[in-house]
């Protein structure tokens, strides 16, 4: 009962606290993670308890987009008019109120048959820890780009339908790299690394000319644009939208394990 209380009286005074830091959009507010992680940013919306956070210096006028789930925010901090105006209408800090994620769009993938069947849209069921990485060195040539990092745990089973949303909402033109490590049982005594298993026959998976068991990605929830990442890749995004990872198996039902994915993505300014 008291923690029902809390969420209806966190959910209007975030909204009212966010619409007076869209006010003041040249402040940065600073978000803590119950992971310990420190994210410096703006947060510019709070729909289905999840907050919205433009970082980056918006430079060329675009600056990168990630979501936060409400339950892994331990505080905010609002920068000068906005952190005013928290303590007046709370009168203590703004503290996150577990709650489960409202879903997400996110791919489907097709049951064990020749040919992929239509997609679906599940729930999310993983949520990844953000935390900013050091601006890359200066070169001759002028300041190198900038990149954040984002880590996750990508499953192998068929939770949410075989797919791992990160929260990174990338943008087309943004430059992304992907490393992962890990084992994955993909069921009769195989093990595959997110590198794959070569010549390991599966009518059924999603990139048929790639390793069986293969760490793979998707922009969106709309497209069959595939990427295959395996233990190591960067690539250039070629539209917008959320990007999911995934195992390349067609039977992910007898799966167990995980990959443990380390995502880089360019701060777009």
């Amino acid at each position: 009962m008291e923690e029902t209380m809390k969420k209806k009286i966190f959910a209007p005074l975030v909204a009212i606290i966010l619409l007076l830091s869209l006010a003041a959009a040249g402040l940065a507010d600073t978000i803590h993670l119950k992971d310990g992680s420190v994210i410096h940013g703006q947060v510019i919306g709070f729909n289905n308890q999840q907050f919205i956070v433009l970082i980056g210096t918006g430079a060329r006028g675009r600056r990168s987009r990630i979501i936060i789930y409400m339950e892994d925010v331990e505080s905010i901090e609002f920068d000068s008019a906005t952190g005013a105006a928290a303590a007046a209408l709370g009168g203590e800090e703004i503290n996150s109120v577990s709650n489960t994620p409202a879903p997400i769009s996110q791919p489907s993938r097709p049951a064990p048959q020749p040919s992929p069947s239509s997609r679906v849209t599940p729930p999310p069921e993983e949520t990844s820890s953000v935390t900013p990485s050091n601006p890359a060195p200066q070169t001759s040539q002028g300041t190198a780009p900038t990149f954040f990092q984002i880590n996750t745990r990508v499953r192998g089973d068929n939770t949410s339908n075989g797919w791992t949303n990160t929260g990174l909402v990338v943008r087309r033109g943004q430059r992304i790299r992907v490393s992962a490590s890990g084992r994955v049982s993909l069921g009769a005594n195989r093990i595959s690394t997110p590198a794959g298993i070569p010549n390991l026959p599966d009518t059924n998976k999603l990139m048929r000319n790639e390793p069986t068991g293969g760490l793979i990605a998707v922009i969106g929830d709309d497209n069959d644009d595939f990427i295959f990442i395996g233990a190591r890749r960067e690539f250039v995004a070629q539209r917008d939208g959320v990007l999911f990872l995934g195992v390349n198996e067609g039977n992910l039902n007898d799966n167990t394990g995980a990959y443990d994915a380390v995502i880089e993505a360019e701060a777009i300014r």
